[in-house]
C-alpha cells in the first residue's frame, strides 16, 4: 500500500528525526533549552539504531540500503540542520552567522553523501560492520553543540560568536579525510554517560540561554 519498509529497526531514526523538529520549533519560539534537550535525544537515538537494526538477521539487500539512506537523510536534518537553526535562532544575527551556519549544512549534505557511496562500495567488496569513519561522522554536533550552547550562556558578550565559530570548525571536519574509528561498547557507554550529563546540565541551567542576536562585533556586518 505505502513505499518505503516498515519495521522496527527504523523506529529510533524516525523518532529522533522527530525529536529534531520539535527541537527545531522550540528553537524558533525561543525556547532553548528545550531545543538543546530534543538535540541529545536525537544523538542519543542515532547511536543506538544501527544497533537495533543488525539484531533483525534477515533484512533483504534492499531493507539494509534503505536503512542507509534514511538514517543519512534524517541525519542531515538531526544533525547539520537543527544545529544551523538553533545557531540563527541564537546567535547574532550577521553575515558571519549565516555564513558559518550554511557552511555547516553543507558540509554534513557533502559528508554523508560521500558515506552512502562508500558504504555501498563496502558491501559490495567486503563482509561486516565498518570500523573506521572518513572525517568526523556529523552526529558529532549531537554532543557539542549543546555544550557550546552551555558555555554561551555564561557570558553573552564573550561567547557570541563561539557558537557559529564552532559549527565553522566541524564543517571542515566533517569533509576532511582523518580516520575516526568507530566507537564499541566503552566509546558507547562514555558517550552515553557524557550526554546525560550534558541533559541534566541543560535542564537545570538551560533557562540562562538567551537570545544574543542583539549583540555585535566590529567589522562584521548585519544581513
Amino acid at each position: 500500500m505505502f513505499i518505503g519498509f516498515y519495521n522496527y529497526t527504523v523506529i529510533l531514526t524516525y523518532f529522533g528525526l522527530a525529536s529534531s523538529l520539535v527541537g527545531m520549533a522550540e528553537a524558533i519560539n525561543g525556547n532553548y533549552r528545550m531545543a538543546v534537550m530534543c538535540l541529545l535525544i536525537s544523538g542519543v537515538c542515532d547511536m543506538f539504531d544501527g544497533i537495533v537494526a543488525r539484531t533483525h538477521k534477515k533484512r533483504t539487500r534492499d531493507e539494509k540500503r534503505f536503512g542507509v539512506q534514511i538514517d543519512s537523510l534524517c541525519d542531515v536534518v538531526c544533525f547539520s540542520v537543527f544545529p544551523a537553526v538553533l545557531g540563527l535562532c541564537l546567535c547574532p544575527a550577521n553575515m558571519f552567522t549565516v555564513l558559518c551556519c550554511v557552511f555547516f549544512v553543507l558540509a554534513g549534505v557533502i559528508r554523508l553523501a560521500f558515506f552512502n557511496v562508500q558504504e555501498q562500495t563496502r558491501e559490495e567488496t567486503e563482509a561486516g560492520k565498518r570500523e573506521y569513519y572518513l572525517g568526523m561522522p556529523v552526529t558529532a554536533s549531537a554532543l557539542i553543540m549543546p555544550v557550546v550552547t552551555l558555555i554561551t550562556a555564561i557570558d553573552k558578550v564573550n561567547w557570541a560568536y563561539l557558537y557559529p565559530t564552532c559549527l565553522l570548525v566541524l564543517g571542515l571536519l566533517n569533509i576532511s579525510r582523518f580516520r575516526v574509528r568507530k566507537p564499541y561498547m566503552v566509546g558507547i557507554v562514555c558517550m552515553v554517560l557524557a550526554g546525560a550529563l550534558v541533559f541534566f546540565l541543560a535542564y537545570r541551567y538551560g533557562g540562562n540561554i538567551t537570545c544574543m542576536k542583539t549583540l555585535s562585533v566590529t567589522g562584521v556586518g548585519n544581513v
